[in-house]
């Protein structure tokens, strides 16, 4: 019988009006990994941030190997042998990799307690090393792309030397590649004896990685399982109280005329010779490991960053694309790969996050009209059926999926014809995925063009139409629908096949 690591014993959390955890009690072993899965607001992220000290006031018992744990702030949690890596992530930008990592555990001279520079940065090299990452300790965090980061939240997490780790999300953001090396990571910590609290939304890695599941549901906890005794229609029945079906929806349209034609858009040094169409009514997924380029070719299709070479044709017109209001103007319309960063503003309302790229359709002259503003807010809060109280309430306290919904409905407002998304479900349930999966086919059948860059194999295989893949900054493979698979794809992203 393994050793009990952690044990959980009526957990209760209330916020205003609302009970985030009703009485969950749960047990772990030493040297396991434990899934926890549910739908956004059903308490997992929660039941974590009480165990990191982030929510220090809560009903019921926390032991660490059988000690009562008390810990009332993060640096307690970290003492005492938990640590996390946030979903969301958490870093200072204008700092280096190696500051981020041992930020607040620098190693310093003993009498001047300056930091020891050299130290540091082999250090940093090391742990980077051991994560199977080729970064520069000294890069700055700002210039790093999200992938990157996350990969540097996950180092700084195992820097700790925690006896449990809780990883929220981890893969949400880094391609098949990195996710391996993740994995092998997640089994050497399992094999020094320490346990993992693994969030996904990826339920298919709960199967590959997790020893024991644990179900929670609107802040119940729902059944504790070993995975090989449960499947995939069983936990998602368990974690949205119905089955789900044909989760990715078929497309009942074909695709129209080409809209847009993108030749020979380069980049120097970030990605070259980039080909392809769009035509009305279809998705074309862009495929790729980290620092592909998937993300920088469709910044510069909308203008976020320049392009240095190549031609972009809309309606068969050329045009030039210099910044987002260019692009905005010409039909495009964009939802980036980090909603809390670059999608949202968390401290505005539902309404005012909608309608702040579009201030135009709601205003006089330079005077907005709030009736105006109100009406195309709750038009786009009905039309994407975004569950909210109204369009008052502030968006960070959305779950992700209506947050992403949020996001998406900005987009929509400047009604274009063109849509590109990046990562349109990254850190969102299994449930809220099916509804962003619903919106972006419906949209494509009415006729909107749509380009999704996703991590999500089998969202690039279940909603494309086509998929181009990237490797290094160019097109390395070109699949239909019908002839693409996982294999095929991580064929051309590692570059093995080129066309």
């Amino acid at each position: 019988m393994p050793e009990r690591m952690l044990e959980l014993r009526g957990i209760s959390k209330r916020f205003p009006g609302v009970m985030a955890l009703d009485g969950v009690s749960l047990e772990v072993a030493a040297g396991t990994v434990h899934a926890i899965v549910g739908e956004n607001g059903a308490g997992k992220s929660t039941l974590m941030k009480i165990l990191m000290g982030l929510y220090p006031q809560y009903q019921g018992e926390i032991r660490l190997q059988g000690r009562k744990m008390d810990h009332q702030s993060v640096k307690q949690a970290l003492n005492g042998g938990i640590s996390m890596i946030h979903q969301e992530l958490t870093y200072v930008p204008h700092m280096t990799v190696a500051e981020n990592i041992f930020l607040g555990k620098e190693p310093c001279y003993k009498l001047l307690k300056w930091i020891k520079g050299r130290d540091l940065h082999a250090r940093t090299e090391a742990l980077l090393h051991q994560a199977g990452m080729d970064l520069d300790p000294g890069r700055r965090m700002r210039d790093l792309s999200v992938a990157e980061r996350q990969m540097v939240e996950i180092a700084k997490a195992i820097s700790y030397d925690s006896r449990v780790i809780i990883m929220d999300e981890p893969t949400s953001a880094i391609s098949e590649r990195e996710a391996q090396r993740l994995f092998s990571m997640v089994a050497d910590i399992k094999s020094s004896g320490s346990t993992v609290l693994y969030i996904t939304h990826k339920l298919d890695e709960v199967f590959r990685l997790a020893d024991e599941v644990t179900v929670l549901r609107d802040g119940h906890l729902v059944e504790t399982c070993k995975v090989e005794e449960t499947d995939t229609e069983q936990l998602v029945a368990m974690m949205v109280g119905r089955q789900l079906k044909d989760i990715f929806p078929k497309r009942t349209q074909d695709p129209g005329p080409e809209i847009l034609a993108v030749k020979n858009l380069g980049r120097k040094g970030v990605f070259r010779d980039i080909s392809f169409s769009l035509r009305r009514g279809e998705v074309l997924g862009i495929a790729g490991l980290m620092a592909a380029g998937r993300t920088e070719v469709v910044r510069c299709l909308f203008g976020l960053d320049p392009y240095d070479q190549g031609r972009i044709f809309i309606r068969n017109r050329e045009v030039t694309i210099k910044s987002p209001a260019d692009a905005i103007r010409l039909g495009l319309g964009f939802v980036s790969e980090d909603r809390a960063i670059t999608g949202l503003i968390p401290c505005l309302s539902v309404r005012k996050n909608i309608t702040l790229s579009n201030l135009n359709r709601c205003a006089w002259g330079p005077v907005i009209v709030p009736n105006r503003e109100r009406q195309l807010a709750d038009q786009t809060i009905a039309d994407l059926s975004i569950k909210t109280t109204n369009g008052d309430q502030r968006v960070s306290t959305l779950s992700g999926g209506n947050q992403q919904k949020v996001v998406l409905g900005k987009a929509l407002l400047g009604q274009p014809d063109i849509l590109i998304l990046d990562e349109p479900t990254r850190g969102i349930d299994v449930g809220a995925k099916s509804e962003i999966y619903k919106l972006i086919r419906a949209l494509a059948d009415a006729g909107k063009a749509i380009i999704m860059v996703s991590s999500d194999l089998g969202e690039i295989l279940g909603m494309s139409d086509r998929i181009i893949v990237l490797h290094k900054g160019t097109i390395s493979g070109r699949l239909r629908q019908e002839e693409a698979s996982q294999e095929k794809i991580m064929k051309y992203a590692l570059g093995s096949t080129r066309q």
